[in-house]
């Protein structure tokens, strides 16, 4: 009797823990996540039901997997899938995934309040600010940024040029930009200012720049700035292009090597275009000026060779084509009046050099026979007041004795 009442109770416990594991079970498959599947084996020991992971072990166990995406509710998909050693090799390396992601803590991960793709990319456009904090700064005062402030949801932030993920270091020891992230530059501007990437790419400084990655040519940071990029199209910007044109065609070190001139900010100064240009940057700095600067005659984007036989300046037709820009009923021999940045020499301009050398010599030549004479004049004049004094002086004496 007494063992039957010991088996009895063996089998109710037996079926009471068969009951719990079958419950476990239900719970399990009730509240397991979509994704649970794609899973790669060994992972439901990393993902924590409740606890967030504390490294980036857990994360890479499901983002590591190619091809994982997300779907929002406007249709829109964007990857999560994040290659391991893409990431490794990034300068973000050493960070943890929750460093950046600190709204997900937990697995399964909190419903997403962004509709799509792009409302999920700015809901982190301010993350980038905590380690950042001055260069953040400076996009807040950029044309970006008050592009972003004014509505426009598509104006790029911080993630749209630089994929935190994989992002390598831009600058070595001396923060020197280095020549794979200085190649990349105009490749990440094309993302958004298509039509100017297809004429700069054309241009002397695109080919430079994506075919030899050439360090002495102005990529667009160079002139548009990194950070703080200004709106090009202020009144402000164009009065000050000619200084920045000026600070790569000013640098002897490197003018040098092309075997160009660098008088090409003096001689623009010194001639009309210039010096109205100048003055009136000096007198009104916020009015738009409506004489020519440097890229109003060798173009913005599409800049070529001087000798290049389509748009090259020192092709005459093209300078007459320039000119008639500002100057329709310019002739054939209009573009003559203009010395092309040359200083007058005998190999340059020849008439002009030998006018210019006569009259280094003739007017100090007159001038100086000019005052030669008159010091002669006025000399003469004192010395005859002091003969007549004298004679005077005698006469008097003469009568007295």
């Amino acid at each position: 009797m007494e063992v039957s009442l010991f088996r009895f109770k063996c089998m109710l416990a037996a079926s009471g823990l068969i009951a719990l594991f079958m419950a476990l079970g239900i719970i399990a498959l009730v509240t397991r996540p979509v994704n649970a599947g794609l899973l790669p084996a060994g992972a439901d020991q990393l993902v924590q039901a409740v606890a967030g992971p504390t490294d980036n072990a857990a994360c890479q166990a499901c983002h590591s997997v190619a091809g994982k995406t997300m779907q929002f509710a406007s249709g829109d998909t964007v990857s999560v899938s994040i290659s391991q050693a893409a990431f490794n090799a990034s300068v973000h390396t050493n960070l943890t995934c929750i460093t950046c992601h600190n709204n997900i803590l937990s697995y399964p991960h909190p419903a997403f309040s962004a509709q799509d793709k792009r409302d999920y990319t700015l809901q982190y456009k301010d993350t980038c600010k905590e380690c950042h904090p001055d260069m953040s700064n400076q996009v807040q005062d950029s044309v970006h940024s008050q592009a972003l402030a004014s509505g426009n949801k598509n104006a790029p932030v911080c993630s749209d040029c630089h994929n935190p993920h994989t992002q390598t270091r831009l600058k070595d020891e001396k923060v020197v930009l280095l020549p794979a992230a200085r190649a990349q530059i105009p490749l990440t501007c094309n993302k958004c200012h298509r039509t100017i990437f297809n004429e700069y790419a054309t241009s002397v400084y695109g080919k430079g720049v994506l075919e030899d990655n050439n360090p002495d040519v102005p990529t667009c940071t160079t002139c548009h700035g990194v950070h703080n990029i200004a709106n090009p199209t202020t009144a402000a910007f164009r009065n000050i292009s000619i200084q920045l044109c000026a600070s790569c065609h000013t640098n002897k070190l490197v003018m040098d090597k092309y075997n160009l001139s660098t008088q090409v900010l003096n001689t623009y100064v010194a001639d009309f275009h210039g010096t109205t240009v100048t003055l009136f940057a000096r007198q009104s700095p916020s009015e738009m000026s409506n004489k020519p600067v440097c890229y109003d005659c060798h173009g913005i984007h599409i800049i070529a060779m001087v000798n290049d036989p389509q748009n090259g300046l020192e092709i005459k037709q093209n300078l007459l084509a320039a000119c008639k820009r500002c100057h329709p009923d310019a002739n054939t021999n209009f573009p003559d009046a203009w010395m092309s940045h040359y200083i007058p020499s005998p190999k340059h301009y020849p008439l002009v050099y030998y006018v210019n050398l006569f009259y280094q010599y003739f007017i100090p030549l007159v001038l100086g026979s000019m005052a030669l004479y008159i010091f002669t004049d006025i000399f003469h004049g004192v010395t005859v007041q002091r003969r007549q004094r004298q004679v005077e002086i005698s006469g008097s004496e003469g009568q007295s004795e």
